[in-house]
């Protein structure tokens, strides 16, 4: 008996199972990408993380408060700087930040541009709708992109040259809630786990599904995929909590890791603060 093969498969069409099955490899795949940048042997990456920590929340509340484009351009060349410094891609930081702000950033600020109220760059009547877009807001509006792009640059290079777990101790140098530490970490080991048997669900039906099949029958066993991998999360969250409570879990996350700040670590630290000190003063003055 010969098997019925998907008339989409012969033409080359990709179907929702695999790109679902793309998208999950590839989620896997960054997350790995990320860790191997993270253990590499580049300038930040040797840096303490609670200094690292501390240098990047200082450089964004400097990119917060400077009132400068001209600035805020500076700091992002810092940026870039440090990230090639730790032999991070250029192009896949840039890509990784750049390809998401200015849509969702640009969303936000469009109505500044024709509601500010000052000198108009142009008036274009289109019937009853004028677009006159304001020098005012567009300066605002650059400005907050510009901002919004430093800030999450720095994120994204933290997280790109520090180990997960060594980002998770710097939290609780600063004082972060032990709770939220520890949803954080549980998180992000389990998200993996749970791509992985998203990704043997999805597999295992493309290996056994031979014809195509109905709109209905895919909806159905996408909600009974939903509701397994729902039952296994709470199973699993309940047996997991159970086995750390037996080894003597009592609400904080312990590591073996030791850190000794050294004075490389507080030169890195004090040239961050001197930078942004200077970004925020300078940021005033220039307009």
């Amino acid at each position: 008996m010969s098997a019925v093969r998907d008339p989409a498969a012969q033409d080359g069409h990709v179907g929702w199972v695999e790109h679902t099955l793309a998208g999950i490899t590839g989620s896997i795949e960054r997350a790995v990408f990320t860790e191997e940048h993270a253990r590499s042997r580049g300038w930040l990456q040797r840096v303490d993380p609670r200094a690292k920590l501390g240098m990047f929340l200082i450089v964004i509340l400097a990119a917060s408060l400077s009132g400068s484009i001209v600035i805020e351009v500076g700091l992002y060349a810092v940026v870039l700087a440090a990230a090639v410094a730790s032999r991070v891609p250029t192009d896949f930081f840039v890509k990784r930040v750049w390809l998401g702000i200015p849509l969702f950033a640009g969303i936000v600020v469009i109505p500044a541009i024709f509601f500010v109220p000052g000198e108009r760059l142009f008036d274009l009547a289109l019937g009853p709708v004028h677009l006159a877009p304001s020098i005012p807001g567009l300066i605002g509006a650059v400005l907050l992109v510009a901002r919004v792009g430093v800030s999450v640059s720095l994120a994204v290079l933290l997280v790109l040259t520090t180990p997960w777990a060594d980002l998770l101790k710097s939290l609780q140098a600063i004082r972060v809630p032990q709770l939220f530490i520890l949803v954080l970490a549980m998180a992000y080991r389990y998200i993996f786990l749970f791509l992985h048997l998203a990704s043997g669900m999805f597999e295992a039906r493309k290996s056994r599904v031979v014809a195509r099949t109905s709109g209905g029958e895919q909806r159905r066993w996408i909600s009974g995929t939903m509701g397994n991998l729902l039952n296994r999360s709470f199973k699993m969250s309940n047996d997991v909590y159970a086995a750390m409570s037996a080894r003597g879990f009592t609400g904080s996350i312990r590591t073996f890791n030791t850190y000794r700040m050294r004075r490389a670590d507080w030169a890195a630290l004090g040239g961050a603060a001197a930078v942004s000190t200077v970004a925020v003063v300078a940021g005033r003055g220039v307009a």
